[in-house]
């Protein structure tokens, strides 16, 4: 299994962080030239692998960590996304009538045809993703939301290999609407800092 994350402002590298501190090889890319990041990827670890775009997005699971209005940007580097997991881990307020009234999760989902999207590791403030989620005898929690169950369960393997504690709030217009913002609403999970206790 391959892992890419697209997006190295903070929520990219903080991702990138809690692979290398696993020691699970990731690439990061952007729409700029690779070598523009390297040294910063190279201050994270040596498994954080700088790429370019057209190179990351072969990976099997791939991180978008852009700002919102550049996702369909990432979404044209392939003509379709078949047999790829999509993680959103982005945070939008635009507002519901540019987003047709849809969660923002399901317009990226519409972007990246062919992919299984799962909606996650987007409710926590970068300066929290970045810390180790081994904390207070237990670990932080990561909720995820997805119409696709076999993507959540793929998606929270992955979050417990990277040491968080995965929760499954259901569907994207489910449960899902807890962590998407609506216009100017953020929704009720968003920004919760939860522990999962070592039972």
């Amino acid at each position: 299994m391959s892992y890419a994350i697209i997006g190295f402002g903070n929520i990219g590298r903080a991702l990138a962080k809690a692979f290398a501190r696993k020691g699970i090889e990731v690439s990061v890319a952007t729409t700029r030239d690779p070598g523009s990041f390297a040294s910063d990827a190279a201050a994270i670890g040596p498994t954080i692998i700088p790429r370019t775009l057209a190179e990351a997005v072969k990976a099997d699971i791939i991180f978008l960590a852009v700002r919102f209005e550049s996702h369909p940007e990432v979404a044209r580097a392939l003509p379709t996304w078949q047999g790829k997991t999509i993680i959103d881990a982005m945070n939008t307020q635009a507002p519901p009538e540019e987003l047709d009234g849809l969660p923002s999760s399901a317009v990226v989902a519409k972007a990246f045809t062919g992919a299984k999207l799962v909606k996650g590791f987007n409710h926590l403030v970068a300066a929290v993703l970045d810390q180790d989620p081994a904390v207070h005898g237990g670990r932080r929690a990561v909720f995820l939301a997805s119409d696709n169950d076999a993507a959540a369960a793929e998606i929270g393997a992955l979050a417990e290999k990277l040491g968080f504690a995965p929760i499954n709030v259901g569907g994207l217009s489910e449960g899902g609407l807890l962590v998407q913002a609506r216009g100017n609403s953020w929704a009720p999970l968003i920004f919760q800092d939860l522990f999962k206790r070592a039972s």
